[in-house]
């Protein structure tokens, strides 16, 4: 179902956040939601501390279950399992950015619990946020990226001693039902063209199965334009002129790629908000997944995207009026100058940049 936008006064069109509409939203006991919080590794600890001393202070009616999960081997944290279970009861979540290491052993658990649970749909909100210079104004465009196939499929073996092979699974199940979550989407937040991203000059099987799905599906939504780029000119034109990007929908690797590109755009990673959508479950994360571990414990992290992911969040269990409050604050604060942290300019904290907001909520 369509929760509707984050606020901004300023805003042409709000940052919107959308759940399937077979989503199912968790039970409230007392008045109360309970959320899982996985604070993640690296920053993760910092800024969902700042959500919860937000959230505090505005007295929204969230009670946490803390699931510590870290991907870092040395940290004695719990695995997925124990955050699968919470999920599971409590059907959203909020979610830092757990580490993958980059060496040969250890597996993404980021993928992993997307997996598990069949979140299959992330939706990352690329706008540009008054009083944060940027090369390019008018941005505003929404990224969706398939989380549970394509080159996160994880099949990799060594065929022989040097040579690897990786596969890329392809489905047309799959790609039908994020191509519809895209135009379900668009059709509910006013947006009028869906881009498909893919790679079909190339891979023209795998890719080419993406492409044709996501323009048949286009075929009953009348009033959305659907077209198509390859990757590598998206990208170039994400660059150049980012403003004829209304809403992207690409497979699991493409999407990274230019959920980072649109971060560079709008100032850096701490200021995209995410969201991860499947039949049962919500999770909550920044957009970027940038896991700050050069920032864990300094206290200088931006909780921008944590906190307006947090406010998406408040949407998707209908708390409207939480989300207009915090999500404004947030941007009245980053309108306003005095208080900002390092990555926009300034030399504020983590604890600094979330205490104005505070007291812009009281």
């Amino acid at each position: 179902m369509l929760r509707t936008a984050i606020v901004h006064k300023s805003a042409v069109r709000s940052l919107a956040t959308f759940a399937s509409p077979e989503s199912v939203l968790p039970k409230k006991y007392g008045g109360r939601y309970t959320v899982t919080l996985i604070p993640g590794d690296g920053a993760g600890q910092e800024i969902t501390d700042s959500v919860k001393t937000i959230f505090k202070a505005q007295n929204v009616p969230i009670d946490w279950e803390v699931i510590d999960v870290s991907g870092v081997e040395e940290s004695g944290k719990c695995g997925v399992a124990e955050a699968v279970e919470s999920l599971k009861r409590n059907k959203v979540g909020l979610k830092g950015i757990i580490y993958t290491p980059t060496g040969s052993t250890g597996k993404s658990l980021n993928v992993a619990l997307r997996k598990e649970l069949d979140i299959y749909a992330s939706l990352v909100l690329i706008k540009n946020i008054p009083g944060v210079k940027s090369r390019l104004d008018g941005i505003d465009f929404a990224l969706v990226r398939e989380n549970t196939e394509g080159e996160y499929s994880g099949l990799e073996h060594q065929s022989y001693p040097g040579v690897v092979e990786s596969l890329k699974i392809m489905t047309r199940f799959k790609s039908e039902r994020i191509a519809k979550f895209a135009f379900d989407f668009a059709k509910k937040n006013n947006r009028k063209l869906v881009t498909a991203i893919h790679k079909a000059n190339i891979m023209k099987l795998g890719d080419g199965l993406f492409r044709q799905t996501v323009k048949d599906v286009g075929q009953d939504y009348s009033g959305i334009e659907v077209n198509d780029l390859i990757v590598d000119n998206a990208s170039m034109q994400a660059v150049a002129k980012p403003q004829q990007f209304d809403v992207l929908v690409t497979p699991n690797l493409y999407g990274s790629i230019l959920s980072n590109i649109g971060a560079a755009l709008i100032g850096g990673p701490g200021l995209v908000p995410g969201a991860n959508f499947g039949r049962e479950y919500a999770v909550f994360e920044p957009g970027c997944r940038h896991v700050g571990l050069d920032l864990q414990g300094k206290n200088t992290a931006n909780p921008t995207a944590m906190i307006l992911s947090s406010a998406m969040l408040l949407r998707h269990l209908g708390l409207n009026e939480d989300a207009d409050k915090i999500a404004n604050a947030t941007y009245e604060v980053i309108a306003d100058g005095k208080i900002r942290t390092k990555d926009i300019g300034g030399s504020s904290s983590t604890t600094e940049f979330t205490d104005a907001i505070v007291a812009k909520l009281n």
